[in-house]
């Protein structure tokens, strides 16, 4: 991966973050959810003064051709069908065992 800024951050997304119920948890209380969190795993400070920032690679630009009823579809599952069509494709490459990352 490379490691150099690929986007821009929007300014303009709505939170839904509820900023004021959060300000009013304690540490304690932060660190006691953190820790209630099956998927947040504890890390030591060794872990950090190791750790690196990594950005995915850029996407290729490309037009195709898909079946009208098909992207609707991926539409309608909300924002980010593009990246939801992306990883469609991925697993198949994946799952088809030919996947060659030399290749491209």
């Amino acid at each position: 991966m490379k490691e150099e800024l690929i986007g821009e951050i929007s300014m303009n997304a709505e939170s839904k973050t509820d900023w004021e119920r959060l300000s009013r948890l304690s540490d304690e209380e932060i660190h006691a959810s953190a820790m209630a969190d099956p998927d947040a795993l504890p890390t030591s400070e060794a872990f950090w003064n190791n750790a690196r920032l990594v950005y995915p690679e850029a996407k290729e630009t490309i037009t195709i051709r898909l079946d009208k009823e098909m992207l609707m579809w991926f539409k309608s599952q909300g924002k980010g069908y593009q990246s939801r069509i992306n990883a469609v494709l991925c697993a198949y490459m994946k799952a088809t065992g030919k996947h060659n990352p030399q290749s491209s």
